[in-house]
């Protein structure tokens, strides 16, 4: 009997987890890996830590090698190798060593995109100049630090005021000394942030010295020999050394699509709670494939490595003949710059309002820990909850060190369908170094449950 033979396009979170979850149910498979970057299984969230030089060398993002896949899981992992074609019927895909530019076919039994997204770049003058990076990949994260140790730039431009733009910021003023300047064209910073709790952020940001300019569109780039000298906004000409563009990205459904597979929200392929597409022998997996938001049952999509791996793990058991489901997500995320961390997770204020819910909301200022206690910071914390049940909707937190895992509280209530009421009385831990008798997350709670009801 032939050995069912599995392809892999991706070999990164979501790849990877779906591979060791396929080998474990079927050990005499063979499972094929291409991967088009030079790198697999490594932490793209670890990037910005090693431009600034927090981690190295860059080698200590790479969870496995290749030949460790190899050797320890008969899984073959081919990198600098791009899937150019997919076609689902004939269970073949095209393939292009990008070293030595040979194509060929491959066939497969069962196949999982795991694709991941791109940087968007948008197609404006001096876009492609020396110094301006899209941190997309390892590779795009070893240029940067390269250009940085060699050129020793004084100034960098930050492009996006998202979660690579505030760590990009941080590495810059907060670690490597560099004068920055982040620009975004919307009226806020960190727009998953109701405005109110991303004015603090803003705040936060300016504190450090960082120029930031709001509501200020990207027009191009002034060049040199090259190299970029300039960037060029609605808002004037800034001179810089180095710019870093992290204007988001967008899902690599472009096989799927060309394949016939259905798409989803923001064209994310489209998948089931198994991960499964609307072609029988195909799956998709991480950043490329749309999952479903737990707290409205619609579709939804976000690039983020938590859900990327939880999405590989159901993938790879679905797979391999097993059962196992994604129910949804929370779009739960944090990050921090320089002291400040910031995390959310749930529903905005703006998202709750398109989703069509009744709702009110509470903010408190807070400590991080007993006010008397050595290091207590100010901390804001967010909640929403859903008039007449009660039921809480999301939550936002700002603050000082020790804030933002307090998010996962807000995250396990909202999976649990918990109400305000419910949060309130979680018995939490207490100890004057760590929070205040009443955990700032609960109090926030008492504030929002005289709104929607009770106290």
């Amino acid at each position: 009997m032939a050995k069912e033979r599995i392809l892999i396009v991706g070999g990164d979170a979501a790849g990877m987890s779906a591979a060791g979850q396929i080998r474990k149910l079927l050990p005499d498979s063979e499972i094929v890996v291409y991967e088009r970057s030079g790198y697999s299984s490594y932490s793209a969230c670890g990037i910005p830590y090693f431009i600034a030089g927090l981690v190295e060398p860059e080698t200590r993002l790479v969870v496995r090698t290749p030949r460790e896949f190899l050797e320890k899981q008969n899984i073959v992992v081919h990198v600098r190798h791009e899937v150019l074609s997919l076609d689902p019927g004939a269970g073949k895909v095209k393939v292009r060593d990008l070293e030595t530019g040979r194509e060929f076919a491959d066939g497969f039994d069962k196949l999982l995109l795991a694709t991941g997204a791109s940087p968007v770049v948008p197609p404006l003058n001096g876009a492609k100049a020396d110094g301006i990076f899209s941190l997309g990949v390892l590779e795009t994260g070893i240029a940067a630090r390269k250009f940085i140790d060699q050129h020793r730039p004084r100034h960098a431009v930050v492009i996006g005021g998202g979660y690579i733009g505030l760590e990009m910021a941080e590495a810059f003023a907060c670690v490597r000394g560099i004068k920055v300047t982040l620009i975004d064209k919307a009226p806020q910073v960190m727009s998953t942030f109701d405005p109110d709790m991303a004015d603090h952020i803003a705040e936060a940001i300016r504190g450090i010295g960082t120029e930031l300019r709001l509501g200020e569109t990207l027009l191009g780039f002034g060049t040199e020999g090259g190299r970029v000298r300039s960037v060029i906004t609605e808002g004037g000409t800034i001179p810089t050394d180095m710019v870093i563009m992290g204007l988001g990205v967008r899902p690599n459904s472009q096989l799927a699509e060309e394949a016939g597979l259905k798409l989803s929200v923001r064209n994310a392929i489209a998948v089931d709670e198994a991960m499964a597409t609307s072609h029988p022998a195909v799956w998709a997996a991480g950043d490329c494939a749309s999952t479903t938001h737990l707290m409205t049952g619609k579709p939804f999509w976000v690039a983020l490595g938590t859900v990327a791996n939880k999405m590989g793990r159901v993938a790879g058991i679905s797979m391999g003949g097993g059962r196992a489901f994604l129910k949804g997500v929370l779009g739960t995320a944090m990050s921090k710059h320089c002291a400040y961390e910031v995390a959310r997770t749930g529903l905005s204020t703006r998202e709750a309002e398109d989703a069509g819910f009744a709702f009110q909301s509470a903010v408190i200022k807070t400590k991080t820990r007993a006010g008397y206690y050595p290091g207590a910071e100010s901390m804001h914390v967010k909640l929403l909850g859903e008039e007449g049940t009660g039921r809480l909707l999301g939550g936002q937190i700002v603050g000082g060190q020790g804030s933002a895992k307090r998010v996962d509280i807000i995250a396990t209530a909202l999976a649990a369908g918990m109400t305000v009421h419910d949060l309130i009385d979680l018995d939490l831990g207490y100890a004057p170094p760590f929070s205040m008798a009443w955990d700032p997350v609960q109090i926030a709670g008492r504030e929002l449950m005289k709104k929607v009801g009770g106290e």
